[in-house]
This record gives structure tokens, sequence and C-alpha cells, in this order.
């Protein structure tokens, strides 16, 4: 374990010593939980909708042959067929379950790089707006407010929903479509 402090809370401690000097003059602190602002965007809701709806019909299809490699096992647990039958039924199964595998392999990695995507292009839009919206509103400091980042602040200093409203009318997004089949 390290008495290292994050580099987060050190950058903020050394804003307030530099600000310190100044007279004590007030300073404006707000907090925004950057995870919270971004999947609360309506840009980003729409892009999951998008996803579910993109990525249902591979899902049905590795569904689909997770059943498959069941009814397999089965008919083999069932003992009801010929040694023959069992041979070509315990092939099928392991052709079946590679493909289940390589298809469930693809299906995460596409899904993970969509999503990553998406939080990267939102994240970099959001600081934009964080900071706008902190000149917007004279805020001196804006810090995350993550509880392993920060130990205490008042809920009345939190923008995060503040942050959301003001990224969602600088990037609207329709509203998100309904999922596929419904």
């Amino acid at each position: 374990m390290s008495f290292r402090l994050p580099l987060r809370t050190m950058v903020a401690c050394a804003a307030l010593v530099v600000a310190a000097p100044a007279g004590f003059a007030q300073m404006k602190i707000a907090v925004v939980n950057t995870q919270n602002a971004i999947m609360g965007t309506a840009e980003v809701k729409k892009a999951d909708a998008q996803m579910q709806s993109t990525f249902k019909p591979r899902q049905d299809e590795i569904n689909q042959l997770q059943k498959e490699i069941e009814a397999l096992a089965a008919q083999l647990q069932s003992g009801k067929l010929s040694d023959q039958q069992a041979l070509d039924a315990q092939n099928l199964g392991k052709r079946k379950q590679t493909d289940l595998q390589r298809k469930q392999d693809d299906f995460n990695a596409d899904a993970e790089a969509f999503r990553q995507e998406v939080l990267q292009k939102t994240a970099q839009k959001m600081a934009a707006v964080v900071k706008k919206l902190a000149e917007e509103k004279g805020f001196d400091l804006v810090l995350e407010a993550n509880p392993s980042v920060s130990i205490y602040f008042k809920p009345a200093i939190d923008i995060t929903n503040d942050v959301i409203t003001a990224y969602d009318k600088t990037y609207p997004a329709a509203a998100p479509a309904p999922p596929a089949g419904k």
C-alpha cells in the first residue's frame, strides 16, 4: 500500500495553496462526478440504445447456438443414441462450442470497441463543457466528485446535473430509439 496522495488530490491542494496568498479571497469550488455526467447524457443513452439494437441479432445468434449445444448434450446424456450417432453428436457439439467461443469473443470485442469509442468521444466533449460551465458560473476550481479522490464535499457544490444539462444543450441527441422487437 502506498502513502502517496493521488495526483488529483495533490493538484487540488496545490491550487488551494497557490490561491491562499491572495488574501484568502473566497474561491468558488465545484465538484462533478464525470462518470455519472457522461452516462447521464442523452447522447450516451442514445448510443446505448443503438448498441443494443445493433448487437441484438448477434446476441440472439449466440443464444441460439448455446441452446443447440445444450440440446446435443441432452441427447448424449439420454443414452438413446447409437455409438455412431453419439460420436457424430460429440463432434458436432465440439464444432458448435468452438464456433460459440469465437462468436462470443468477436461479440465482446466489437461491443467493447463500440462502447469505448462512444465514451472516449463523449469524455473529450464533456471536458470542454465542464470548462465552459465553470467559466460561466465563475468557479475557480472544479474537482472530481469521486470518493477515492475527495474526502468530503457539500452536495450543494456538486454540479453534475448542471453539466449533464449543459452537455445535452451543447450536443443535443434525439431520444433513444425503443429496443428492437417492442
